[in-house]
């Protein structure tokens, strides 16, 4: 798989995962989704600019979809989630040569859970996300996970 050498942008979103609709407005873009058959589950997607650039879009699609697959899991595997989990994800859109190319960074924040548990989450997560599923193979993807 081919690497960026040069980033020439990266559109960054911060997603929390939880049961009662929060935002934060930075005066910029903030737009509340929801996940197709959860209406109890509310995410926040923050834009840092103005107008939402097409890495913004898609880490803010992505994101939405990635937390709610991790809750699915968690509750598949009956681990309670804690509410200040969330999901930072920086999409980098760069150049090698004359090749354009995208690759993304996951920080994922699951506080008080064991490591072991919060990185099972995180990896099963990315096996049922459609949008995980779509650049598998695709696009360099890294992934942190916290715990605290």
């Amino acid at each position: 798989m081919t690497t960026i050498d040069k980033v020439l942008f990266t559109g960054k979103t911060h997603t929390t995962y939880g049961r009662v609709p929060t935002a934060a407005d930075h005066g910029n873009v903030n737009l509340a989704l929801s996940a197709p058959g959860h209406a109890d589950l509310d995410q926040q997607f923050t834009a840092v600019a103005a107008h939402p650039t097409a890495e913004q879009l898609f880490a803010g699609a992505w994101s939405a979809c990635y937390i709610t697959a991790i809750g699915l899991i968690a509750s598949q595997k009956r681990v309670t989630l804690p509410a200040d989990t969330s999901v930072d994800i920086e999409v980098d859109l760069g150049q090698s040569g004359a090749a354009w190319l995208l690759a993304a960074r996951f920080e994922v924040r699951i506080p008080g859970l064991p490591q072991d548990v919060a990185e099972k989450l995180a990896r099963a997560a990315h096996e049922i996300c459609p949008y995980s599923k779509a650049v598998k193979g695709n696009i360099d993807v890294a992934v942190n996970v916290t715990t605290s």
